[in-house]
Order: structure tokens, then C-alpha cells, then sequence
């Protein structure tokens, strides 16, 4: 049961091996569904829920290491094309972005501190009152950005685009993009307000591409996805574990460097960033109609508290060599954990952290929603990349999903006092 549908249509889905309990491994082309438990250790900078400030300047961008705020806002921009005139220079888009990027670094760091986004300047009023609410701000910069800003020589490699996986119905409409904006906050209004005040000042600079909100729950603990499991329990601790870390943040080790940067990395990305962008949509109507046992087979964890099928308690390390008397795994051969665990996956690693999002009906009558998955990563071509291939190979949730929205952002370091995001890129 549970066909993949598109368009109104049933699309029988690949059958693979059976798991534990005699559940079918469904289609491939899933996703990683876990995003990031609101217990993981940040950077210093993580509020208290409800109202604290989140400090925008620093080493890195907030809002990666944070620890997740209730409501969010993705949004993908693209800038406007410089003039082209006689003899002008590709100097032009380089000072446009670098503009954008100043006047953006600017509200974004007063915005964070509750204060309205322009020094003197008018505002809508919209947050007024709101306080900080934790709000957090971070800037990446897609492949086209550096050609916009006569900057192709600096792309880095890893930002190269991703390749099609199978099951992939993706609508270019609502994925790439030359500028990223992650958005974050305990209070809708002041989210809201943040995207609106970022989109005010981009104008005549560039154009909103796409935007996708999303929501999880406000009061701490493990986010529970629209599948009904709790999401994120095994996310690395990069504050805590320098190996899991240097996954995360590109360090100088090499992890994406930039081109033509030999085996270092360029200064302006050095405690940057990746981060993958995917519209996930849950086909739940069909999931909902599984037995309780299947959806925990499916995935490997027991619903009620996040357990592994192992045993234990939600934050027992899940035992993938464990197995029945009959010599049946307990996690089964296509379970979503044991695909995508570091261990089958040469110790990828990505940071989860990602929003439910729920847009009303289809023309079909069906939800449209699901997750919007959000994964940082120091390189996506040894995290993200190497997990959906192998997911793509017969993960037991791939019939339930449908991927329609994908991105691939570098995100720079973040910026010092008196500085703004991408400074050392744009100005060296």
C-alpha cells in the first residue's frame, strides 16, 4: 500500500529486499529525515527560547551552529545583471553584491539585537515590541553569484552542482539561486519581519527567487517530524567534538577549498560552510494509513520515544549488528537509520537542522507537506552527496517522499564588528 503519486496518478514504486517483520523495502530516492535536536550544542551564541539575543557577529555565521528556533524562512535570491554599458568593467556586479551584502550585514546585526533594521531609517513597526526572539540571519552565496560578481575564478569546486538522483521531480523554479537567506526565530512576527525588511532592502539588487516557511515546535526537546517520529537524535555535537566539527565548518585542512586554493582554504571561507537545501514533500496520506510496526520498521526507531528497534531509550546508540534468533536484523536491511548512518557511509556527516512545513491542500486534495531539510556540511561531495546515493539505493521511507525543491549554497565565514558577510571575498 502507498503508491507514489504524481499528478493524481499512482507510479508503483522499486521494490528491494524485505526487513525485519516482513516489510517490503519501498522505492529509492529518499532523503535523510532527521533534522537537528534542540539539545545540540551550539557555539556560545544560542538563546534562550522565547527572547534572548543571538549575537550575529562572530568566527561564523549564527544559525549553523545554533540550536533551532520554533519558525524559519528559506529564501533564495538572484542579482540583478549589471548594466552593460561601453567599456565597463566587471568591477559593476562585484560592488552591487558588495552593496547588498553591507547593507544586509548591517540590518541583520541590529535586527538580532531587537533594535529596528536601519539606524535612523523608517520601519514598518511590524516586530516592535518583539525583542531579539533569538532571531538569526545567515547569508550563502549559490554558483551563480561569482559570475554575477565577476568572481568565477573563486568558486569553490565542492559548489559544484549536485547530481540527479533517482525519483528527483524537481521544479527549477523553486531551487538554485545566486543568494541564500536563512532566516530563523522564536517569534513568527519577527521572522517574518526579517525576510520582508532583507527583501526591502534588496530591491533594484536583487530579485526574491523562491521562499519556503517552515515551523517546529516551541518548546525544546526532540523535533518530532509531520511522519509522527522524533527527528534528529543521532546529530553530530560540533561544539563539543573537534573530529565531528571539522565536518561541519571548512577548516584548512582542505574540506572545500576553493578553486585554484591548492590544498588550503581561502581566507573569506575558512569557518564557513555548505549548506544543501531540499523541499521534501510527505506523501502522508499513504503514510498515515501503515500499520504503527511498518512506519517503525521503515524508519528504526520506535514513535513513541525515538528508541532504536535495538532497545534502550532515544538516545541509545542504535546496535545495526544486532538480530532476531532467526538471524533476521532487528534494523532492517533498507531501515532510514542504518542507510543513513555515518558507518554505512564511510563517516559522512551532516548537520541536520531543518523545519516542518505544511502549505495547505493540493489540486489533488492531498497535503502538501513535509520537510524542509537543511543539512550543513564542510563538503558536500563527502557529506550530503555520498548519503543520498546511498539512500537512492533502497531506503524504506523513499515511497512516502517526493523531493521537489533542491539547492547547494557555500556560505562564507561570518563577520567581525564593522564588517560584513563575504568582505574578504568581495573586496580582495
Amino acid at each position: 500500500m502507498g503508491p507514489r503519486e504524481t499528478g493524481g496518478r499512482s507510479r508503483p514504486g522499486r521494490r528491494a529486499v524485505l526487513g525485519a517483520g516482513g516489510l517490503a523495502a519501498l522505492a529509492a530516492g529518499g532523503a535523510v529525515l532527521t533534522t537537528a535536536t534542540a539539545r545540540t550544542p551550539g557555539d556560545g551564541r544560542e538563546a534562550a527560547a522565547g527572547g534572548g539575543a543571538v549575537a550575529f557577529h562572530g568566527p561564523h555565521q549564527a544559525g549553523i551552529l545554533t540550536r533551532r528556533q520554533s519558525h524559519a524562512h528559506l529564501a533564495a535570491l538572484d542579482l540583478a545583471a549589471p548594466a552593460a554599458a561601453p567599456g565597463a568593467d566587471a568591477g559593476g556586479g562585484r560592488a552591487a553584491a558588495a552593496a547588498l551584502l553591507r547593507t544586509w550585514s548591517a540590518a541583520a546585526a541590529r535586527m538580532t539585537r531587537g533594535e529596528p533594521p536601519l539606524d535612523g531609517g523608517a520601519d514598518t513597526g511590524v516586530a516592535l515590541g518583539a525583542g531579539p526572539a533569538a532571531l538569526t540571519v545567515t547569508f550563502g552565496l549559490g554558483p551563480g553569484f561569482f559570475d554575477r560578481a565577476g568572481l568565477t575564478a573563486a568558486r569553490p569546486e565542492a559548489l559544484a552542482p549536485l547530481p540527479a538522483f533517482p525519483d528527483d521531480e524537481l521544479d527549477p523554479a523553486r531551487g538554485g539561486g545566486d543568494l541564500f537567506v536563512q532566516v530563523a526565530a522564536d517569534d513568527p512576527l519577527v521572522a517574518v519581519h526579517a525576510l520582508r525588511t532583507l527583501q526591502r532592502l534588496a530591491r533594484g539588487a536583487a530579485s526574491t527567487r523562491w521562499v519556503m516557511s517552515g515551523f517546529t515546535r516551541s518548546a525544546g526537546g526532540t523535533h518530532r517530524n509531520l511522519m509522527g517520529q522524533l527527528d534528529g537524535t543521532a546529530n553530530p555535537a560540533p561544539a563539543t567534538d573537534p573530529a565531528q566539527r571539522a565536518r561541519i565548518l571548512v577548516t584548512g585542512a582542505g574540506a572545500g577549498a576553493g578553486a585554484g586554493a591548492g590544498s588550503g582554504v581561502p581566507g573569506w571561507l575558512e569557518g564557513g560552510s555548505y549548506v544543501v537545501v531540499r523541499r521534501i514533500r510527505m506523501l502522508l496520506d499513504h503514510w498515515e494509513g501503515l500499520p504503527a510496526q511498518h512506519r517503525e520498521q521503515a524508519v528504526g526507531r520506535r514513535v513513541a520515544d525515538g528508541a532504536p528497534l535495538t532497545g534502550g531509550t532515544e538516545h541509545t546508540p542504535v546496535d545495526l549488528d544486532a538480530a532476531r534468533s532467526d538471524g533476521v536484523p532487528v534494523i532492517a536491511a533498507n531501515a532510514h537509520i542504518r542507510l543513513a548512518a555515518p558507518r554505512s557511509n564511510a563517516g559522512a556527516t551532516m548537520l541536520r537542522r531543518g523545519w516542518s512545513y505544511y502549505d495547505g491542500l493540493r489540486p489533488d486534495g492531498t497535503p502538501d507537506a513535509g520537510l524542509l531539510f537543511v543539512a550543513w556540511q564542510a563538503d558536500p561531495r563527502t557529506g550530503f552527496i555520498p548519503v543520498q546515493h546511498r539512500l537512492a539505493r533502497g531506503d524504506a521511507l523513499a515511497r512516502y517522499v517526493v523531493h521537489e525543491a533542491s539547492a547547494l549554497f557555500v556560505v562564507p565565514c561570518g563577520a567581525a564588528e564593522g564588517e560584513y558577510v563575504g568582505q574578504a571575498l568581495l573586496e580582495a
